[in-house]
Order: C-alpha cells, then sequence, then structure tokens
C-alpha cells in the first residue's frame, strides 16, 4: 500500500521485484583472487596427479 505521497509507508510494505535481473545479479563472486596460488604469489600449481595416485586401496 501506498502512503499518501506514492510511498510506501515502511520498508515492510515496500514491495522489490528482482525477476527481470535475478540472472545478472552477482551478491559475491564464486571465487576471489585470494582463493587462487596467484593471489597468494605462488605458481600455479595442481596437486591432482598425487592424489589420484593416494587413493585407498579400498577405492578400486
Amino acid at each position: 500500500m501506498a502512503g499518501t505521497n506514492g510511498w510506501a509507508p515502511t520498508d515492510e510494505q515496500r514491495e522489490v521485484s528482482f525477476e527481470d535481473f535475478a540472472d545478472e545479479l552477482v551478491v559475491l563472486p564464486d571465487h576471489t583472487t585470494d582463493d587462487t596460488d596467484s593471489g597468494w604469489g605462488e605458481r600455479a600449481s595442481t596437486n591432482d596427479d598425487r592424489l589420484l595416485s593416494d587413493r585407498p586401496p579400498h577405492w578400486d
């Protein structure tokens, strides 16, 4: 309901729709630069090969 001046009198009564741009709205990124090795000043490296070779025997 709108007040006499056309504005909602309280925040609880204000209607906000994000349907038009909800897919484009990014509140927080999935990853920050601190999540990467280069963000910490290190070279990019992967640990996948070691982890795959160190699989427990019961996983085979």
